[in-house]
């Protein structure tokens, strides 16, 4: 497996587990995830973090959630916004591209999504497309680090 596979396998699922747990338990993310960080924590709900790399294009559209955690050496951000239109993830693609990323699709793109890393710098991303019950969302982690 490669490096930037590695360094944005564990930030995406550190942010599902973030985002999906505290639904399940009843607890607010903010509450949860002060408890694990010790306060290193920026939830501004349906908005993108005050803090989040200007270098990482978003897709337009709605923000459904925004996170970041972690301090400045260590910092993860996860961004989900609704998609525009069923081939987001192909032009996720070419706006990471064109903003100097190197990326590679880590899976086809089908019907129900797709999902793409790349890296920048000291910049990592992954962005998972899926498909909901109304459209699709795109779901950014982003992480900063030289992946050592």
């Amino acid at each position: 497996m490669s490096h930037l596979v590695k360094r944005i396998t564990v930030p995406i699922a550190l942010a599902l587990a973030l985002l999906a747990g505290p639904a399940l338990a009843g607890c607010s993310v903010q509450n949860l995830v002060h408890d694990v960080t010790g306060g290193k924590v920026d939830v501004p709900g349906k908005s993108v973090p005050k803090d989040f790399p200007g270098e990482v294009p978003l897709s337009s559209g709605e923000v459904l959630s925004g996170a970041g955690v972690g301090d400045a050496k260590s910092k993860i951000w996860n961004v989900s916004v609704r998609a525009k239109g069923n081939t987001a993830i192909d032009e996720v693609l070419t706006t990471l591209t064109s903003a100097g990323f190197t990326c590679k699709t880590l899976t086809a793109t089908t019907a129900d999504g797709g999902a793409l890393v790349g890296d920048k710098g000291k910049l990592n991303v992954a962005v998972v497309e899926i498909k909901d019950d109304k459209g699709f969302v795109l779901n950014y982690t982003v992480t900063r680090g030289d992946g050592k």
